[in-house]
């Protein structure tokens, strides 16, 4: 290859470099994911089983491995650490109820009505 070839490519590929790490991101933050705060998005439970969704006060939850849903219903803000989820389960065919403290940014403990305890944490990469 010429040298003025492998000059010219090398350009195109920084330009195309360069322009990638600045698509969509109107502060120039690259490609670097921002914090999210707040509850909005999608959170794991410590167990692997369930990906939970909260979307615009809708709160739902689908199996990992198979897509299916198990439980739907809304959540509220109690405080600016503590939320409210009300929820029907499709396995269990009852509506229940949990409380999360917001810990972190990227992790909610929560307690079932029953007493029962569960973690939730932030799914990264997933919003």
């Amino acid at each position: 290859m010429k040298t003025s070839n492998i000059l010219t490519l090398a350009t195109v590929v920084s330009a195309l470099a360069l322009a990638g790490c600045q698509t969509g991101m109107p502060d120039g933050g690259g490609q670097r994911a921002a914090r999210q705060t707040g509850v909005e998005g999608q959170w794991m439970g410590t167990d692997g089983v369930a990906m939970s969704t909260l979307q615009g006060g809708r709160f739902s939850s689908r199996a990992v491995e198979t897509g299916e849903v198990l439980t739907e219903g809304s959540y509220s803000h109690r405080g600016a650490q503590t939320i409210d989820l009300s929820f029907y389960s499709l396995k269990s065919q009852r509506q229940t109820s949990a409380t999360c403290l917001l810990a972190s940014s990227d992790r909610m403990n929560c307690t079932l009505a029953n007493g029962t305890n569960f973690v939730l944490n932030r799914a990264s990469g997933v919003s």
